[in-house]
């Protein structure tokens, strides 16, 4: 509350709600301090568990690999989660839901976000969709012994829940890279959609808080602000195997040098720099390696089929070194995404903005209330 993330007309719901009633016996809570996952048993440890579950502002993973996973270690990727406490009320904040409103959810996860909106919206309002049917069950379960009134659905959120519609709110907790038209369509005119929504460059997200136009046929807003959620199990990014690309080694490639520095392209991981390079080149994505000995590697690959690739290489104190390889350039459309930034002033997140209609998305700089014309208004 003192982080203004938590506002007063939500802290009842999260006084009766505890996330701890909806969290199985296994969790892996995320250690802040040691930078990974750690498996938290509540039998073998119930202060440990409660105190990560109910008082700690982490994100805490219930699913590993789809279900696939057992055992104690973590799995290779989170697939269900119970997200930051602050990150939900920020989310629930932009939602603007109201006692009565009629809300769909997409991603029921543990089902807390959706126990926290039924307490506000009031019985039978909240409608949620999970694609994976054990967790389906499980959040089901919960809902039922806590009492609340919460249908949740088994099935592809992608397509919504038409049987349900009209939603005055709409909310999706797990990430996309493009908003289904479903949700717009289902929701009323006037009516509130927000979404994490990225590009497949990295994981990063914006929430995006679209409001649906008068006519109930496309919808539209500003970001927010940066997000990191699992995302939509139809549109995870597409594996990418080094070896694919790089079939013999870096010198393949065509080699240059770059006054950009580590900072320049890379920011912080949840800074704007990173987001506008991911609207800027298309259809690719980075990988970065650690850093050794005051150096690393940043990886960019494309990811429409050609096997283009890109690498440069910062060193502390000395210009950075490039290799490109196949049709695109992508270094060279990552610099001069870089200098459209920094022409436009270093927009953050909160100047641009999404459109979502029945032909697809497009996003757009925001010039003072303004689109800033079509250098600054694109497709994706």
């Amino acid at each position: 509350m003192a982080a203004g993330l938590l506002t007063s007309d939500w802290a009842p719901a999260f006084a009766a709600v505890p996330r701890s009633a909806f969290l199985p016996e296994l969790i892996w809570p995320f250690d802040m301090a040691a930078g990974r996952s750690m498996a938290v048993r509540r039998r073998d440890d119930p202060a440990a568990w409660r105190g990560y579950a109910d008082d700690a502002d982490v994100p805490v993973v219930t699913q590993w690999d789809d279900g696939t996973h057992s055992g104690t270690e973590p799995g290779a990727v989170p697939t269900s989660s119970a997200s930051m406490p602050s990150v939900v009320f920020r989310m629930l904040n932009e939602l603007d839901l109201r006692p009565g409103h009629n809300v769909l959810e997409i991603g029921t996860a543990t089902g807390w976000n959706a126990a926290l909106m039924a307490h506000r919206a009031g019985p039978g309002k909240v409608t949620t969709v999970e694609v994976d049917g054990a967790v389906a069950a499980a959040a089901r379960g919960a809902a039922d012994r806590y009492g609340l009134d919460v249908r949740v659905v088994h099935g592809d959120g992608a397509l919504g829940h038409p049987e349900g519609a009209p939603y005055d709110r709409v909310i999706a907790t797990c990430g996309v890279r493009a908003v289904p038209y479903a949700w717009v369509a289902q929701a009323r005119p006037g009516g509130v959609v927000v979404v994490p929504w990225g590009t497949h460059f990295g994981n990063g997200d914006a929430v995006a808080r679209l409001v649906v136009a008068p006519d109930g046929k496309s919808a539209a807003g500003r970001f927010a602000g940066p997000v990191e959620f699992m995302k939509l199990r139809a549109q995870r990014a597409p594996a990418v195997v080094h070896s694919a690309y790089v079939t013999g080694s870096v010198a393949d490639g065509e080699e240059s040098a770059t006054t950009l520095t580590e900072e320049d392209v890379l920011g912080t991981q949840f800074g704007p720099g990173r987001f506008v390079l991911g609207l800027r080149v298309p259809d690719c994505c980075h990988v970065v390696a650690e850093k050794r000995a005051g150096s690393r590697p940043v990886w960019f690959y494309e990811l429409g089929g050609d096997r283009s690739w890109a690498c440069v290489w910062f060193r502390d104190g000395a210009a950075a070194r490039v290799w490109q390889y196949g049709p695109r350039r992508l270094w060279d459309e990552v610099a001069a995404a870089h200098r459209w930034w920094v022409a436009h002033g270093r927009p953050d997140h909160t100047r641009f903005g999404l459109t979502v209609d029945a032909n697809g998305q497009r996003v757009w700089l925001d010039n003072e209330g303004a689109e800033a014309g079509p250098e600054g208004s694109w497709a994706v």
